[in-house]
């Protein structure tokens, strides 16, 4: 093809994820034919308005292994513009140890953020080769450094130079009382990662005998500093099966649900846990659901964790004292990796990981997965790809723009995340979708046809028996009258005047993917606000995250808060699932003075990847609206059960809105009971575990393959 026909592919693609696409073709070229002509090519695409075409360039650069790249390339670093700087960072990562380089990588670490994270993955992976030059970098940088923050980072920085040469630095600092706890804490986590090192165990012995987070980090590392446990050979129960996702505070009793990023996916795994080891055709005993959770919790777990061998069961891995939003949290990854290898180390036998997000709790589970030889069932989406798609083709994503917005949402190094953990796992997980082959080759880049056996199809589930009996107790008008009680006092600063209209309703994340402040805007500023009232049930509002305050400033800048009941407006903050359940049922079938029957439901995400709360409305028989594509168009009758639309259009999510309420005015029971049917006959989340457990065991199956060829060939 040529270095320059594919940088004009790059140029010329009709969308950015099209061009995100081709960047490999030209990162391919690049490296295939180097040269002076190869990089006056390159340099003139740095160069120009085109953002996706100027980090493509970067990648394009890496993948050339001579002198004059790697100047060009490490130059970058010093770049005026952040997103070249951020990307030279991460690109310096596939190629061999620059020293020209190392002193502004530790600079980048010491800044901290996603920048910083890049930075420091890229010496991890230098570390080895250059570790006495790194501890020496490090070293002379500490002496200069005094903001505690960043003295922390460069500390974890210095603990990942394997070699025994950092051991030394590390325990004098974490002994050092001068030093800023958090200083301190990153050197004594540090420690517990170097059980090959000596004259450690005495320094953490000392400080365990003191109070507060550092003692409680110094047990932990004792703790990581045992013997890995002899994984077992014999198949003497069920499989225990890992799954995770760090950004939520996950519990038994979902009592965090709608709260941060406690969305969906917390939600799904509680349910799904519990129906995988309740099902015994699954062949799962034991399942590990590992989330966010404070010090003192994860020692506990861990106990737990070594003595039940069956059940569902939950690791806490401690990330910081205040919980960060998923976009912010990528820093975190060192310290997400070492809590997530202790839960799973402290488990024993763990028979597979089951990663489904392109986040950091996936991207340091993949590294301890494979640092302890467990294979990886991988949910493949297209995310953030969709997201991409649908920002380009509204025109709120630009190649102009692009840069700014991948500072803020990291759209490049999520997308070849979900590569990296795609082409890896050893067996991939979909959800349905119109055009799933399409979607998959054209968004994401795999082909699902080739070794189809390494992929199947699964729909997420939701638990029919909480609504179904939240729907009979409101029937029946009965119940839970607690929840009852708080739904009248979030209700009760409408006007009178307002209590006779029926209800738009929306469940889910305060956060700008979920559409919440896009919904409030189209129902305050069109008709609908005569016809309807607005209740949205989650969100922290008396802590909210970044993501949610932005949500919030936005929905302000519509209706100010003091206004919100006078207008229609109900913010009711999250509340847990079965509180949820009992409020979309009131809001079918109505509450005699509180509110008026026959509402509906609003997904106004950007995308759905599958949608568990669209199905739990639907199952509860309210009329649905939501996104025309993915997961929803797969189950949604358009003009019979939901309404499926372009919701990044204002205008069409308006009318869409306004069909919904024309059909919910019928009160049909037939489409009720349809609705309600499809959810029962092909998405409960016991149907869910049923088509998973043959994915598992056969991945057991195969990794026992492996492992008896591995042994006889050794």
């Amino acid at each position: 093809m040529g270095v320059q026909t594919a940088l004009d592919a790059v140029r010329e693609a009709p969308g950015i994820i099209d061009a995100m696409r081709l960047a490999d073709d030209l990162a391919f070229e690049a490296g295939r034919n180097p040269g002076v002509r190869t990089l006056r090519v390159l340099a003139s695409a740095l160069n120009g308005d085109d953002e996706v075409t100027a980090i493509a360039a970067v990648h394009a650069l890496a993948g050339i292994f001579d002198e004059q790249a790697g100047r060009m390339l490490t130059g970058l670093l010093s770049d005026r513009r952040g997103t070249i700087r951020e990307h030279a960072a991460w690109a310096l990562s596939a190629g061999l140890p620059r020293f020209d380089a190392m002193g502004r990588l530790i600079g980048q670490v010491a800044a901290g953020g996603f920048t910083g994270m890049l930075a420091q993955r890229t010496l991890e992976q230098w570390s080895s080769a250059v570790a006495e030059s790194l501890t020496v970098g490090l070293e002379t940088a500490l002496l200069g450094v005094r903001e505690p923050a960043a003295r922390a980072r460069l500390v974890e920085t210095l603990g990942l130079v394997r070699p025994s040469i950092a051991t030394r630095l590390l325990v004098g600092i974490a002994a050092d009382a001068r030093e800023h706890e958090d200083v301190r804490i990153a050197a004594v986590a540090a420690l517990g990662q170097r059980s090959g090192d000596e004259g450690i165990g005495a320094p953490l012995e000392e400080l365990v005998g003191g109070e507060g987070r550092l003692a409680d980090v110094a047990r932990l590392a004792l703790i990581d500093l045992e013997a890995l446990p002899a994984r077992r050979t014999a198949r003497d129960r069920g499989l225990t099966i890992a799954q995770l996702f760090l950004h939520a505070d996950i519990d038994p009793a979902l009592s965090s649900a709608g709260a941060g990023d406690n969305g969906g996916i917390a939600t799904l795994l509680v349910r799904l846990g519990n129906a995988l080891v309740a099902d015994p055709e699954t062949g799962v005993s034991r399942v590990i659901t590992l989330s966010r959770g404070p010090v003192p919790q994860a020692a506990v777990d861990l106990l737990e964790l070594g003595s039940l061998n069956e059940g569902h069961v939950y690791g806490r891995v401690p990330l910081r004292a205040d919980p960060v939003p998923s976009a912010a949290a990528w820093p975190l990854r060192v310290t997400a990796r070492r809590g997530i290898r202790r839960i799973l180390r402290a488990a024993g036998q763990v028979d597979l990981l089951h990663l489904r997000m392109a986040d950091v709790g996936s991207l340091a589970a993949a590294d301890v997965a494979r640092e302890l030889g467990i294979p990886v069932v991988f949910t493949v989406a297209p995310d953030p790809h969709a997201v991409i798609q649908s920002l380009d083709r509204a025109g709120s994503l630009t190649r102009e723009d692009f840069g700014e917005v991948d500072l803020r949402e990291h759209f490049w190094f999520r997308t070849r995340l979900v590569q990296s953990l795609a082409s890896n796992a050893a067996h991939t997980v979909l959800f349905p979708r119109p055009e799933l082959q399409r979607d998959m080759n054209q968004l994401v880049g795999i082909d699902i046809t080739s070794h189809p056996e390494r992929h199947t199809i699964v729909a997420e589930g939701v638990d029919l028996e909480v609504i179904d009996r939240a729907v009979s107790e409101r029937s029946a008008g009965s119940g839970d009258s607690g929840a009852m009680d708080d739904l009248r006092v979030a209700l009760s600063g409408l006007p009178e005047d307002r209590r006779h209209l029926p209800f738009v309703v929306s469940v889910g994340r305060l956060h700008r993917v979920k559409g919440m402040a896009t919904l409030v805007d189209v129902w305050a500023r069109s008709g609908l606000r005569e016809r309807t009232n607005l209740l949205i049930i989650g969100g922290d509002l008396e802590r909210p995250s970044l993501d949610e305050r932005e949500q919030l400033e936005r929905i302000d800048a519509v209706i100010p808060e003091a206004g919100r009941a006078e207008a229609g407006l109900i913010l009711a903050g999250h509340r847990p699932n079965d509180i949820a359940s009992r409020w979309l049922a009131a809001v079918r079938l109505g509450v005699p003075g509180v509110l008026a029957p026959r509402g509906v439901y609003v997904c106004a995400s950007l995308k759905e990847e599958f949608g568990i709360a669209l199905l739990e409305a639907m199952a509860t028989g309210l009329m649905v609206v939501a996104p025309d594509g993915g997961g929803p168009a797969t189950y949604i009758k358009d003009g019979v059960t939901g309404v499926l639309t372009q919701t990044w259009d204002p205008v069409r999510l308006e009318a869409a809105i306004e069909r919904a309420l024309d059909v919910a005015a019928l009160d049909d029971d037939g489409r009720v009971n349809a609705a309600h049917d499809m959810v029962r006959d092909n998405f409960t989340i016991q149907s869910m575990a049923s088509a998973l457990g043959p994915v598992y065991r056969g991945v057991a199956v195969e990794e026992a393959a492996l492992l008896k060829s591995a042994g006889a060939s050794a």
